[in-house]
């Protein structure tokens, strides 16, 4: 049989979202697709971590809002949902809490009586409260015996500095201060009508459409929003963090950049792809394949709203830490002093064509992306752009960049591990 011929698309046709404004002054976008016969619909607040006033305030707030309302338990809503085959999902980030849920079309009246209670009459009962600061505390103390999450942590010290919104860490002690009154200051603060995006995807009828509008207008209206008095960072370049016992060394590597409305943002996540990106990339094939030091290394540009950084990581066996730091830096100045191959580079961006293809291919996956481009202050278009921004990208661009950004003296190294005899 012949393989068919490889076809990499030279444009990329994303529909945009309509804008709807709420009585409130709350934005929907919607993406209307009446093919799926599902909703998908996502409330973005800024109520990160970066606004939190009390240690693990934030992320409780998010993940409780379904653990008990005004009208419903927290097991009759599992009950509800799972009846109508629907479900929710909660992420948070250092900036945005994103809360999804999803339903079939013809259940979504159903389902949205429960997203009603969950978004605007949340109550965060004491007792519930009570259970999930125990097994949270529990979750962390058993999340920081392993040496990828301490050198994570660490990291983010290192990058930001130990008391930035980006960097700090609590202990998990700090579980036993959390209560309900914290959760229920925060929610009222950053839930709120100024502090809130919605973006709905699917089959988007009129009734949906008003259904939609009804809950996102009652959300209330308060008096704070954005971030005041963003602190400056304070990074350090190197942590060596012990752990008795380890066999293996996790390794964090990086360098603090821009957001992604920088405009070398998109070439040097090229740069990024090509160092550590994919399968194929140089790291792994230098300390997977000729070293057999690690099963997977990945670098990436990483965004948050205020910064954006790059990041490599990866876990070796303790006794050739040293060797994949050497390794590693090795790669980072080919980079900064040879030439991409034009074939090698060709790949890579068929690739990130690829993937950005893969992302897009469905109604959620264009609502992830226009809810980042919203964030980000762009529309859709600006994927389109984005592409053509890679494609233009020049081994002697992506040179220049590593020279101007990769500069030994400029990376961050954080390694935790049993560094003892």
């Amino acid at each position: 049989m012949t393989q068919p011929p490889l076809t990499v698309p030279a444009t990329i046709d994303v529909q945009q979202a309509t804008k709807h404004i709420a009585q409130n002054g709350t934005p929907i976008y919607v993406i209307n697709c009446p093919e799926y016969e599902v909703v998908r619909l996502s409330f973005v607040f800024h109520a990160g971590s970066v606004t939190q006033r009390a240690p693990f305030v934030a992320s409780a707030t998010a993940n409780m809002l379904a653990e008990g309302t005004e009208k419903y338990s927290a097991q009759q809503i599992a009950e509800r949902l799972d009846y109508y085959g629907s479900y929710f999902d909660i992420n948070i980030d250092r900036d945005y809490s994103y809360i999804t849920f999803c339903s079939l079309s013809k259940f979504f009246p159903q389902t949205a009586e429960v997203i009603n209670q969950v978004i605007l009459h949340p109550t965060f009962p004491s007792q519930e409260v009570e259970i999930y600061r125990t097994k949270r505390k529990q979750q962390l103390a058993i999340e920081r015996r392993k040496v990828e999450t301490i050198a994570r942590e660490n990291f983010a010290k290192a990058m930001f500095g130990e008391k930035h919104p980006y960097g700090i860490s609590y202990t998990e002690e700090r579980y036993d201060t959390l209560t309900s009154e914290q959760i229920k200051e925060h929610y009222a603060r950053r839930y709120t009508a100024q502090n809130c995006i919605v973006v709905c995807s699917g089959n988007i009828t009129d009734e949906v459409l008003k259904i939609i509008n009804g809950i996102t207008s009652e959300i209330a209206h308060g008096t704070e929003c954005g971030v005041e008095d963003f602190p400056t960072f304070d990074t350090t370049s190197e942590r060596a963090i012990q752990h008795d016992g380890a066999v293996q060394s996790s390794i964090r590597m990086g360098r603090l950049l821009f957001p992604r409305t920088h405009p070398d943002f998109i070439p040097m996540q090229v740069l990024s792809t090509v160092l550590g990106g994919y399968f194929g990339s140089r790291l792994m094939q230098n300390l997977r394949e000729r070293n057999g030091f690690t099963y997977g290394v990945f670098s990436a540009m990483v965004n948050f709203q205020q910064a954006g950084y790059l990041a490599i990581a990866t876990q070796v066996g303790k006794e050739v830490t040293e060797r994949a730091l050497e390794e590693i830096a090795a790669e980072i100045e080919l980079l900064r002093t040879q030439l991409i191959p034009h074939e090698e580079l060709e790949l890579v961006k068929n690739i990130m064509a690829g993937e950005m293809m893969r992302i897009l291919d469905g109604p959620f996956g264009i609502a992830d992306v226009t809810t980042e481009n919203i964030l980000c202050g762009f529309d859709n278009s600006h994927i389109q752009q984005n592409l053509e921004r890679i494609r233009q990208t020049t081994p002697e661009e992506l040179l220049t960049l590593a020279q101007r950004y990769l500069r030994t003296e400029d990376i961050v190294t954080v390694v935790a591990g049993d560094f003892n005899e």
